[in-house]
C-alpha cells in the first residue's frame, strides 16, 4: 500500500516532481529529465494505473484520499498529502480535482508497430497546442481511429494538459513520433496507406468522396493557424475538406479531427 505522508511545506524537495505545472518550457525539461509525467484528476489517475504505468507518487488533498483508497491500495509509491492551498503553491495553479500522480513513462513503440494491422491512422503535422493534441486523440480513441502519428514538433501528448483533455486516452491510443518527416509520406504510402490531406486547396473534395472506396487511410492534419506544409498537401495521395455553411471557412483542428475520425470509422 502506498505510504501516507503529510507534508507542510510547499519547498519540500519531495515534491519536485510538482513543482510549477503551468511552466511548459520547465516542465519539458524535468520531465525527459527524470523520465516521468503527470496525471491530474481521480480519474485520469485511475486510468494511467490501470493501464500499467508505474507511479513515481501521488500528491492529493485529504478528500480524495478514499475515492482513490484502491489506488493506493495497490502502489507502494509514497503519497504527499496536503492542503489544498499548499498544492496550489507547489503547482502554480488550484487543483481544484485534487489528485495528482507522477507516473514514468514508458518508451514510444516505433511505427511500424502502430501501423502494423492498422486500418485508420491520424497524422499530426506540427500541432503545437498540448489541448489540442489531447483532444485529437480522445477523439481517435473513441471513433476507432487505430493509431496516431506525430511529427516531430508536434506537443507532447503526456503533458499534463493534453492528458487531462484526452481523459486518458493517451494511454490505451498507440501512437508514435515520426522522426524522418521527410520521407514520411513514401514510408506510408509503402505501408499500404493512401494519404488524405485535410486543407483547403482548391482541388479539394469533401471528405466523404476522398475516403470513398479506400482500404487503408491516413487522415493528415496540419498546425493551428497555418494548416498542413505546402509539401504534404502537394504530395499527398488525395486532398479533403469538411464542407461548410454559413460562410464559415475551417473548424478548429480538434473539431476537424473528430469529423474526419467519425467519416473514416463509417467506410
Amino acid at each position: 500500500m502506498a505510504r501516507l505522508i503529510e507534508v507542510t511545506d510547499p519547498a519540500d524537495p519531495r515534491l519536485g516532481d510538482y513543482r510549477e505545472l503551468r511552466d511548459v518550457q520547465l516542465r519539458k525539461h524535468l520531465e525527459a529529465e527524470h523520465g516521468l509525467f503527470i496525471a491530474e484528476g481521480d480519474k485520469v489517475v485511475r486510468r494511467a494505473v490501470e493501464a500499467g504505468f508505474a507511479p513515481r507518487s501521488f500528491l492529493m488533498a485529504p478528500r480524495w484520499l478514499e475515492g482513490l483508497a484502491d489506488v493506493l491500495e495497490g502502489s507502494d509509491a509514497p503519497c504527499f498529502v496536503v492542503s489544498e492551498r499548499l498544492a496550489e503553491q507547489v503547482t502554480g495553479f488550484h487543483v481544484h480535482r485534487g489528485a495528482l500522480a507522477s507516473l514514468h513513462r514508458r518508451p514510444l513503440p516505433p511505427v511500424s508497430e502502430v501501423l502494423a494491422g492498422a486500418r485508420t491512422v491520424v497524422v499530426l503535422e506540427d500541432i503545437v497546442d498540448h489541448a489540442n493534441v489531447g483532444a485529437i486523440l480522445r477523439s481517435c480513441a473513441a471513433l476507432g481511429v487505430d493509431g496516431v502519428l506525430l511529427s516531430p514538433r508536434c506537443a507532447d501528448p503526456l503533458y499534463r494538459r493534453a492528458v487531462k483533455v484526452a481523459m486518458g486516452a493517451v494511454f490505451t491510443l498507440p501512437y508514435a513520433r515520426i522522426d524522418d518527416w521527410y520521407d514520411a509520406m513514401p514510408m506510408l504510402a509503402g505501408a499500404g496507406f493512401t494519404t488524405v490531406a485535410m486543407t483547403l486547396a482548391p482541388d479539394a473534395v469533401p471528405l466523404d468522396k476522398a475516403l470513398d472506396g479506400l482500404d487503408r487511410v491516413a487522415l493528415v492534419l496540419g498546425g493551428e493557424g497555418h494548416g498542413l506544409s505546402p509539401r504534404w498537401q502537394a504530395s499527398a495521395d488525395r486532398r479533403a475538406v469538411i464542407p461548410m455553411r454559413r460562410g464559415v471557412d475551417s473548424l478548429n483542428v480538434a473539431a476537424a479531427g473528430a469529423v474526419a475520425s467519425y467519416l473514416a470509422g463509417l467506410r
